[in-house]
């Protein structure tokens, strides 16, 4: 599409150092068209504070604050916690899984606001450009995305504060304190400055650089007891009382948060092909995956758990790549929800200076047997039936040996 045919742009607005200055930027390089700017509600807090008056200074006509947050968690977060999907083993995803619900609904209003053009301010370094296009190419393939990172002549963080200093354009950022942070009600993500050397070790203990909670060293000494209730592999109460998905994540995050639980120190493997390091705090993400994994232990039979965890890399990799709208993903969650129509119990977690300790699971669909698994004598498992499982279960062992001496002439 050609720039002078863009009279409408919607673009996915956060406030933050780059959507601040693409607003007078897109209106100098195309055309002065008019720009709708859109920010996604996914538990930013006092980020979207005093948004629309800034978007409309910078030059928007107007701005959307849409509230996705139940959405988020519902559609996005829990199915992907049901997966036991962490990219690399590690990360809980908390960037990854934001995006397409965000770009969603930029689609929905970009279709509504009868636009020409979607723009993000992602880097063309970075991972979250991949996510948002892909939602965009999955639900609007006709729609033309602009994306500054790749056009303009700004090369660094330095210069993008240069050209805002020089439009008047307010920040709450300066050149010392300008860690690259991503904020929702899943997670916060650090990187940049000293964190881009990996042998640096974080300042956990500076004051402000924790916001969701305490480094372990800070954590109280006394250890705290949490009981998470599920259905069907998904949480529905905090020790004993029912809520909605987004307070659970909530409440999870305050308990993690005040025992230090949930802190990620991580170099990786980005979709454009370089490392990163980044450090994560997802306090509440972290005891949900633990207790939901504890809960399976119980409630899945063997061949199904080991299973799950070969499609939970899959699944994991998906979500990273930006691939939530694809046939796939969408069969592999089929998969999961099948598997989840056991899990359904209770687990109590000890919750101490970092660490989260299993203290206890129960639920009415477990596979656990104390009379089997006895070490007293028991009535149901024959030990002598062992020697014929091994006996055939070792046969090609046995055989490739033999054989091997026979050639050996041995």
């Amino acid at each position: 599409m050609n720039k002078k045919d863009i009279k409408k742009v919607v673009l996915a607005y956060s406030g933050g150092l780059d959507t601040s200055i693409i607003i007078p930027w897109l209106k100098e390089n195309y055309n002065n068209c008019e720009v709708v700017a859109v920010s996604g509600d996914v538990g930013q807090g006092t980020e979207l504070d005093g948004l629309e008056e800034k978007a409309i200074k910078t030059g928007a006509s107007k701005l959307y604050i849409e509230d996705l947050r139940k959405e988020f968690v519902e559609d996005y977060i829990f199915p992907t916690v049901k997966a036991g999907a962490k990219y690399e083993g590690d990360y809980l995803l908390g960037t990854s899984f934001a995006r397409p619900v965000i770009a969603k609904r930029i689609v929905e209003i970009a279709k509504a606001e009868g636009a020409d053009a979607i723009c993000h301010g992602c880097t063309g370094k970075g991972n979250d450009q991949v996510r948002f296009e892909l939602t965009i190419k999955a639900l609007a393939p006709e729609m033309h995305i602009i994306a500054p990172w790749r056009e303009w002549d700004i090369k660094s963080r330095d210069e993008e504060i240069e050209y805002a200093e020089a439009h008047n354009i307010p920040l709450k950022i300066n050149r010392e304190t300008n860690y690259s942070k991503d904020k929702n009600l899943w997670h916060l993500s650090h990187e940049g400055l000293d964190l881009e050397d990996p042998a640096n070790e974080p300042m956990y203990n500076k004051e402000g650089f924790l916001e969701l909670g305490v480094s372990p060293e800070q954590a109280p000494d006394k250890p705290t007891y949490v009981k998470i209730d599920f259905e069907k592999g998904v949480p529905v109460a905090i020790d004993g009382k029912k809520m909605g998905a987004v307070e659970i994540v909530e409440t999870l995050n305050k308990l993690g948060g005040e025992n230090g639980i949930g802190l990620a120190d991580l170099v990786e493997n980005r979709l454009v092909g370089m490392k990163s390091r980044g450090v994560y705090e997802t306090p509440g993400g972290t005891i949900l995956y633990r207790a939901h994994q504890v809960l399976e232990t119980i409630c899945l039979d063997r061949d199904t758990m080991h299973y799950k965890e070969l499609i939970a890399a899959r699944f994991a990799e998906l979500v990273y790549f930006g691939q939530w709208f694809t046939p796939l993903r969408e069969a592999l969650s089929a998969f999961v929800d099948k598997t989840q129509e056991t899990v359904t119990g209770s687990v109590t977690l000890k919750l101490y200076k970092g660490n989260m300790i299993n203290a206890g699971v129960t639920s009415p669909y477990t596979l656990y047997s104390e009379e089997i698994a006895t070490f007293d004598e028991d009535h149901v498992y024959d030990q002598f039936d062992a020697q014929g499982f091994i006996n055939l279960f070792g046969l090609p062992i046995k055989v490739k040996a033999m054989m091997e001496q026979k050639r050996q002439g041995k």
